[in-house]
């Protein structure tokens, strides 16, 4: 079992193994049209796998070990990127990171949740949950960004807040509850990115957005389906249930309203091709740049109200 490829990816695993070791053959000319036909395989069975995926499928790659984290998309998408630390309350949470930083000519205040990669770096980021401090951290720099009329871009990538009683403890709800406040009436524009798991207030926190984008296969929703299953059936190896439920994909949340724009990812997801997802991104936040600052602020204040009062909203 390749441990690189999902449980459903197996099938792709095996061709892409038998690649490999053709590949390592030293005469080329003799395995050259083998290796083409096998490459040829390997992608239409990678598309054909990756046009019906459910909904749990998505959340595995979502949260695939290799996905892109935040802060592998800063020195590819950003320029002169500042890093700005603390809550000046009590600590810096290092699971928010935050800064000045320009995307060519114009720019951002950035915000971003940080998950990590190996076990020292999800150790560090405390696996991408901030704490109140870190949600104080991204509203002190967002109302930096309001007093200098300089746009904000969130990404978004977090199982949810962090649940210790340590964090109950210093204003947990209340740290998110101000940030959906406060970013309701900012005077600036926002742009919100989920690039791989959007999970629950812990999301939202730094989700109340103007635009909000969603790279094809991550995924946003109220709750991890692990937590819905085990509060609804019980059961949280019922996951792959109540993700169905859940409606957290792109193109559910699509249809719904919810967001505004996905952003395809590369074949086989983010991991297969980072080069190519970090210039996608890039290239639809400078549209999506333009395109919220070209609106007078007092009609984005308005249209991010009648957008939010929209929500929950239902035809039976």
């Amino acid at each position: 079992m390749n441990l690189d490829y999902l449980d459903f990816e197996q099938p792709i695993a095996e061709l892409e193994g038998k690649i490999q070791a053709l590949s390592n053959i030293n005469d080329k000319v003799d395995v050259a049209k083998e290796m083409e036909a096998l490459k040829s395989k390997s992608n239409i069975l990678t598309r054909k796998i990756f046009s019906s995926l459910s909904d749990w499928q998505i959340s595995q790659i979502a949260r695939h070990p290799k996905r892109l984290c935040t802060l592998d998309y800063v020195d590819a998408i950003f320029d002169d990127f500042i890093e700005l630390h603390g809550d000046r309350a009590f600590a810096d949470d290092h699971a928010i990171i935050g800064g000045l930083a320009q995307i060519e000519d114009k720019s951002v205040m950035f915000i971003g949740q940080q998950k990590g990669t190996t076990t020292r770096e999800k150790l560090k980021y405390n696996f991408g949950m901030p704490r109140p401090e870190g949600y104080r951290k991204a509203l002190r720099l967002m109302k930096l960004a309001e007093k200098f009329s300089v746009p904000i871009i969130t990404f978004i990538d977090t199982p949810g807040a962090y649940p210790g009683i340590g964090a109950e403890e210093r204003g947990q709800s209340e740290a998110i509850a101000r940030n959906l406040y406060e970013m309701s009436t900012l005077s600036t524009p926002i742009i919100s990115v989920v690039i791989g798991e959007g999970g629950s207030g812990g999301a939202l926190a730094i989700g109340v957005a103007d635009i909000m984008l969603m790279f094809e296969y991550s995924i946003y929703s109220v709750i991890s389906p692990e937590g819905c299953a085990s509060i609804l059936y019980k059961d949280a190896a019922k996951a792959d249930i109540a993700a169905e439920s859940l409606k957290l994909t792109s193109s559910q949340l699509k249809k719904l309203g919810l967001i505004d724009s996905v952003i395809k990812e590369p074949l086989g997801g983010i991991h297969r091709d980072p080069e190519k997802a970090k210039q996608l991104l890039k290239n639809t936040l400078k549209l999506k740049l333009q395109d919220a600052t070209s609106i007078p602020i007092n009609q984005l204040l308005k249209e991010r109200q009648e957008k939010l009062l929209g929500f929950g909203k239902y035809k039976v």
